[in-house]
């Protein structure tokens, strides 16, 4: 698709918040947490777990953030090319400091990746949202809780969420063993770490750890990560599992391949 002329851009108001950067932790040595702050995050809210946001990145190398227009379809900048915006998980959101945490997992050339890297306090950008979390099911006494890198600050969010007593299994890939962060401990949930093989596509291991697990009968099941390894997944909890689809809730957070990564890729 070519570039829209600037003149024919449909104008709404724009539903990005401008902040800039607070401070920069590192989680793992693969995944970074950016703290965000403004005034304009007065209002915001973020209501359930696994939720995410959109953030709008400036341009490479640079401190400038333009804004971009929603036309209906997409955003583009006024030149009508498309913005760099990332959709993260939010880790925290402290309303009373106008404090919004995203975290990113940092490899390769990805754009989200050498932001976090270079983002120091002062630095520009852009929040959207919330887009939606995961309704919690009041009462469910069993839950299997999956994904990849990307999934693991939702995952962290689900671990505290989830129902008291409830058994919870997690299963998680990682690329890379230094992957690894701290979970949250709860009495009645176990956790699998499971490394992909080099030369593997991502969500190999993800896929067959879920094929492996146990789902019962009122097992509720949440999973993320790489868009194919989670279409995979589709089809063996549904069709080959006959789980019934509203006990489970499986998204792709990112594509192999592709720079416009979502969850908390880079």
């Amino acid at each position: 698709m070519g570039a829209v002329a600037p003149e024919r851009l449909r104008r709404e108001p724009s539903p990005f918040r401008q902040v800039t950067v607070a401070r920069v932790g590192e989680l793992s040595p693969r995944m970074v947490e950016v703290t965000l702050h403004g005034p304009e995050l007065v209002g915001f809210s973020v209501d359930e777990p696994a939720a995410s946001v959109r953030v709008l990145l400036p341009e490479p190398g640079t401190d400038r953030l333009v804004v971009p227009t929603w036309t209906g379809n997409e955003f583009l900048l006024p030149d009508g090319t498309r913005p760099t915006i990332r959709t993260l998980t939010p880790r925290h959101f402290d309303a009373e400091a106008g404090e919004l945490t995203v975290a990113v997992v940092v490899h390769g050339t990805g754009a989200a990746s050498a932001w976090a890297r270079a983002a120091g306090p002062g630095r520009p950008a852009a929040v959207s949202g919330p887009g939606r979390g995961y309704a919690v099911p009041p009462g469910a006494a069993s839950f299997l809780l999956a994904g990849d890198e990307t999934a693991l600050p939702a995952i962290v969010q689900l671990l505290e969420a989830l129902p008291g007593g409830a058994a919870v299994a997690v299963h998680v890939e990682l690329a890379a063993p230094d992957a690894r962060i701290p979970l949250p401990e709860r009495v009645g949930a176990t956790v699998a770490w499971h490394d992909l093989a080099p030369g593997r596509p991502p969500g190999t291991a993800l896929v067959e750890a879920v094929r492996r697990a146990a789902v019962e009968a009122d097992t509720h099941v949440w999973v993320a990560g790489e868009a194919a390894a989670v279409q995979r997944i589709r089809r063996l909890l549904f069709e080959e599992r006959a789980v019934p689809r509203g006990r489970a809730t499986v998204r792709g957070y990112w594509k192999h391949g592709r720079s416009a990564q979502s969850g908390g890729e880079g």
